[in-house]
């Protein structure tokens, strides 16, 4: 995979700009995150966090526009696996642009709104499987794209093995994930103590109103194991662009004390790879 493919505002025309979905599409969406924000997470404006996911293929267009960065080129054409893909958000956008694209998760819920997502959009895959175990062959795809999906599996270094073999060589992985040393909790919105233990995380979460059995599902990650994962596994780190956006804790009263801590110890709040092989 090397620069020099169709130009990038080419694959934006493509990608077209989101539509609304079908009404029962968006129903099981609407239920789905109702359950995911109001009731496992208890976040105060869970309705707003719904109503953005009826749209959420608007995110994934900046997501998509971001990886293309990072690539130097455009996905159209590609052949994408998009792991741990959750409701098809990015999947759909990355096929408007003209990509190969197929999504894998463990939440059969998940994988059946992708499933009627696609048949709204004429086309499109959608696989229930785990990221430790995917369901296809050495060298299958061009690209392999994991957003917010590592911190969630139950073998971080068993899923860098498979996402590392089912890429082709001279093809690109695309990695993106909280930061152990960050301080924001993405999943709760919150402020977090980076590194944060188990159990005061479980007394933090209490102490806000917040059920505190979604933080035992989480791993926490560092950008240094996940390189060395990926170089173990037989990829190559590749440089990046900047991504030029502030941090989620740019809007708390904390946020002076937090950006000092992020230039002094030139910490981001995410961990961002671009990895080839």
């Amino acid at each position: 995979m090397s620069a020099g493919g169709p130009a990038l505002e080419g694959t934006r025309a493509a990608a077209g700009s989101p539509r609304a979905w079908p009404e029962r599409v968006c129903r099981r969406l609407s239920e789905y995150y109702t359950r995911y924000y109001r009731d496992t997470l208890r976040i105060p404006d869970w309705p707003a966090l719904v109503e953005a996911r009826l749209a959420e293929e608007t995110h994934e267009a900046m997501r998509l526009d971001r990886l293309e960065a990072a690539l130097g080129l455009a996905v159209t054409g590609l052949s994408v696996l998009n792991v741990g893909c959750g409701t098809g958000g990015f999947t759909v956008m990355a096929r408007r642009a003209g990509a190969a694209a197929v999504g894998v998760d463990t939440e059969p819920e998940a994988v059946e709104i992708c499933r009627l997502k696609a048949e709204a959009e004429g086309g499109g895959v959608a696989i229930l499987a785990a990221a430790e175990h995917l369901p296809f062959s050495a060298e299958a795809f061009d690209l392999v794209y994991c957003f917010s999906t590592l911190e969630h599996v139950a073998d971080v270094a068993a899923t860098v093995r498979e996402m590392v073999r089912v890429v082709r060589p001279g093809g690109a992985l695309y990695l993106h994930a909280p930061n152990a040393l960050g301080c924001y909790e993405g999943h709760y919105k919150l402020f977090w103590l980076p590194r944060m233990p188990r159990a005061l995380a479980r007394w933090y979460l209490r102490l806000r109103g917040r059920p505190p059995g979604f933080v035992d599902t989480l791993t926490p990650l560092l950008r240094g194991r996940l390189e060395r994962l990926l170089r173990d596994a037989g990829a190559r780190i590749a440089p990046l662009p900047a991504a030029g956006t502030l941090p989620r804790e740019s809007g708390s009263p904390l946020w002076p004390v937090i950006r000092a801590y992020y230039r002094l110890f030139r910490i981001s709040p995410h961990i961002e790879i671009l990895a080839r092989k």
